[in-house]
């Protein structure tokens, strides 16, 4: 018999952690699992740890491999799975022990391809747990609109989460297979958030989003790590094009405002000697796409008030600085 749930855990390097996550996931209330533990070609003892957790638990199948990426440890753990829905739990995290099982129950309940939870952020040293209300919402949503244009604007917390994997496969949806570590979650997030046809959103939190590991890679900033995030962003446009969801209305305005957003925060936590560099990356996409930033950079689609909004958000002098650029490169383009 399949397993309900295949989770995926990508390794590399997490020896510190690795332990919390694997106990958390072998302890579960629905014991009908796989657990597809893939080793990036770490460098510690992360391999060890995880093949000695599979001799203690034949649940648990450990994919070892040379350093090629998130993108590319997820796909592999995609195409091993059996199970009926696919579950991605990163290897510096944990959650508690009824989580795979109240996601599945709901997954059953609504036939649904996505069931999301909110999650908690945690720090060990000293202990503090916060929780995210991801949706905003007090009881379980099984509306699909809102569900969907919920679920598009969030976060893409792919790991607080369990996907239909018959509907991943024949939707094609896949990780990109770009070198490296950082962000290879955010065109995944949007593409299954697009596509599904029935979603359904919780507010328990059930999972301990760490932020005190010093190499995660979302404290990475360097300018290398982040324009992999633009490969994401294209790879977003791309497939709001193949797919025609430029005929949704505000699709294409969410994108932008999307982009630029990802843009700012990037930029405002940035070293100084790369902000420049950084800069010239938006400055060559604008060029590349005058007549769509034409439209969109514009007060009728709203993105100069974003930007102003964004300001004070990040409450950032450079990204003033951005803005005052952004407005003059709006000039340009109109001129």
């Amino acid at each position: 018999m399949n397993p309900r749930v295949s989770i995926l855990v990508p390794v590399c390097n997490v020896e510190k952690f690795l332990d919390k996550c694997l106990k958390s996931l072998v302890e579960q209330s629905l014991k009908n699992i796989e657990i597809i533990c893939i080793n990036d070609g770490s460098t510690d003892s992360s391999l060890e740890i995880i093949e000695y957790y599979a001799q203690q638990d034949n649940r648990i199948k450990v994919i070892n491999k040379a350093n090629s990426g998130y993108g590319d440890s997820m796909n592999q753990g995609l195409t091993l799975a059996k199970g009926e829905y696919i579950g991605i739990i990163e290897s510096d995290d944990f959650i508690d022990s009824d989580m795979f099982k109240e996601l599945y129950r709901y997954a059953q309940d609504y036939q649904a391809d996505i069931v999301k939870s909110s999650f908690n952020f945690y720090w060990e040293n000293p202990e503090k747990i916060i929780y995210n209300n991801s949706f905003n919402i007090s009881k379980v949503s099984v509306n699909f609109e809102t569900n969907k244009n919920k679920l598009i604007r969030s976060i893409p917390a792919i790991w607080a989460a369990i996907y239909k994997k018959e509907w991943l496969f024949n939707e094609n949806i896949k990780f990109l297979d770009t070198p490296g570590a950082s962000y290879q979650d955010t065109s995944f997030h949007f593409k299954t958030s697009c596509l599904a046809k029935s979603i359904v959103l919780l507010p328990d939190a059930y999972l301990y989003y760490r932020q005190d590991n010093p190499t995660s890679s979302v404290k990475l900033a360097g300018l290398n790590k982040v324009l992999l995030l633009h490969k994401e962003l294209d790879e977003i446009r791309k497939f709001i094009t193949q797919r025609e969801l430029n005929k949704i209305d505000g699709m294409l305005n969410y994108y932008y405002c999307m982009k630029l957003e990802k843009f700012m925060w990037n930029y405002g936590r940035m070293k100084k000697e790369d902000r420049g560099k950084y800069f010239k990356v938006l400055c060559e996409d604008i060029e590349k796409l005058q007549n769509e930033w034409n439209k969109y950079l514009n007060a009728n689609a709203g993105l100069i008030k974003y930007c102003e909004y964004l300001c004070i958000k990040y409450d950032s002098k450079p990204i003033l600085d951005l803005l005052f650029a952004l407005r003059n490169i709006k000039r340009k383009l109109i001129n």
